[in-house]
């Protein structure tokens, strides 16, 4: 079981995403599409550059780490259910999970 500070870590860092998540795709646009041989092209990247790098850095969606619902385990986790494995066996393993059976041949 992962401790309580480490799962609300990941719940503050995913609302900042979400907060954050237009300003910073405008700003990266603004370095995309500049054109740095011109020089209002240049400070207009540089400027949008410094700004971007003004956010804060929990605020990158590349900061974010799926853990288990449950448990909030970081590793073994399954994208589809959104458990680590396992839980995923336990509640598969108790009919808990729909649509989801012991393969046996």
């Amino acid at each position: 079981m992962a401790k309580e500070s480490m799962k609300a870590r990941e719940v503050k860092r995913a609302k900042l995403v979400a907060r954050y998540a237009e300003k910073r795709a405008a700003l990266k646009k603004i370095i995309a599409t500049a054109d740095v041989n011109t020089e209002e092209g240049a400070m207009a990247a540089y400027e949008a550059a410094r700004k971007l790098q003004a956010i804060p850095r929990n605020a990158n969606p590349i900061r974010l780490h799926n853990r288990c619902k449950i448990t909030g385990r970081p590793k073994g986790y399954m994208r589809q259910f959104g458990l680590s494995r396992i839980q995923f066996r336990e509640m598969a393993s108790s009919g808990l999970i729909p649509g989801v059976k012991k393969a046996s041949w």
